[in-house]
């Protein structure tokens, strides 16, 4: 006779608990996976168009900056590039290496202060993916850092988990950790939380927070907000005019005690509103914004050839009359010559 073996959980399945729970959530699984709810994106990305692709947030400097890039290979792909730089807080000199593949990122670069950044990234599947980054700056200046994220994307939710500068080496846990959870509840409405956890050291009392976060896409607008609980509130607007132009309106508002005041006395208010505008051209890419504060800025990215790109970008304080110089920069091939 052949014998059966059991499985050592096999007790749980004949558990009428477990079985009334799974009943449950298999029921609740079916019906979501009816209504066809689509993944709303990352509490990360929650406003990238407005704060990333429109507003100029990412693309301002000051000074001259020329990049020359060689790949090495496509698949999979490999490239270092050397970027030389004259101007306000920018290095002199940067080299940057970069791999990638279907499961694996790979970058690291390294300024001529002797300052190493590096991030890699692991593709479990294709829901899960976990990251790092590291940076190790020169004794004395006190920018080393740590972080570690691993993020689930699932059919109509994203969740993720990330600490930065973890540590128990002080005999207790130190750093800071955040959790994201983003979940559509509507074919257009996405509503989430942001959790964050920090201590410093032992020597000082842990801190906390949670921020809620709603997001709502519809065929060529997407609107978002964000209320901290610190007091803290954000909202944008983004909007897709045509092919060729899409604009934007980022407005943050905080409100704290005044300074020197007691508690429960009145608030102070702090914001700022930025209007954004983004036009692409055939050959070039026109951004322009300006906040509440009478602060102008744009920037100009013209492709003067196949392989080359020139970059302008400046900026105009009416209310304290100052005027930064303009950026310029160049992204060439290796195999032509620039002339500056």
């Amino acid at each position: 006779m052949e014998s059966k073996t059991e499985s050592p959980l096999g007790f749980l399945s004949k558990n009428p608990i477990f079985s009334g729970l799974s009943d449950v959530y298999n029921g609740f699984h079916s019906r979501r996976e009816k209504l066809g709810l689509p993944n709303p994106g990352t509490v990360e990305n929650l406003a990238k168009e407005v704060q990333r692709d429109t507003l100029l947030n990412n693309y301002l400097f000051t000074g001259l900056k020329a990049d020359i890039t060689k790949a090495f290979s496509l698949s999979p792909l490999f490239q270092v590039s050397h970027q030389f730089a004259m101007g306000e807080r920018l290095n002199p000199y940067t080299f940057a290496g970069m791999y990638g593949t279907n499961n694996v990122f790979a970058q690291a670069n390294m300024d001529n202060d002797g300052s190493l950044s590096s991030r890699f990234n692991w593709r479990w599947s294709d829901k899960s993916v976990s990251k790092s980054s590291f940076q190790i700056a020169p004794a004395g200046t006190g920018q080393d850092m740590a972080q570690f994220e691993h993020e689930y994307i699932g059919s109509d939710f994203s969740a993720s988990i990330k600490a930065l500068n973890p540590s128990f080496l002080e005999g207790g846990l130190t750093g800071i950790y955040i959790g994201h959870y983003l979940q559509s509840v509507t074919p257009k409405l996405a509503l989430g939380l942001e959790g964050v956890w920090q201590r410093g050291s032992l020597s000082q009392g842990p801190e906390s927070g949670l921020s809620y976060v709603a997001r709502y896409k519809s065929n060529d607008w997407i609107a978002t907000a964000q209320l901290q609980g610190h007091g803290a509130f954000n909202a944008t607007y983004w909007r897709r005019i045509s092919d060729k132009i899409q604009a934007g309106v980022d407005m943050s508002l905080t409100m704290a005690p005044a300074q020197g005041g007691l508690m429960g006395g009145p608030l102070q208010k702090e914001g700022i509103t930025t209007v954004g505008a983004k036009y692409d051209f055939r050959m070039a890419t026109l951004r322009a914004q300006v906040d509440s504060k009478g602060k102008l800025s744009c920037v100009l990215e013209k492709r003067v050839a196949p392989v080359m790109t020139m970059t302008f970008a400046a900026d105009v304080d009416h209310f304290t009359v100052s005027i930064d110089e303009s950026g310029a920069q160049r992204h060439a091939n290796p195999m032509r010559k620039v002339v500056f």
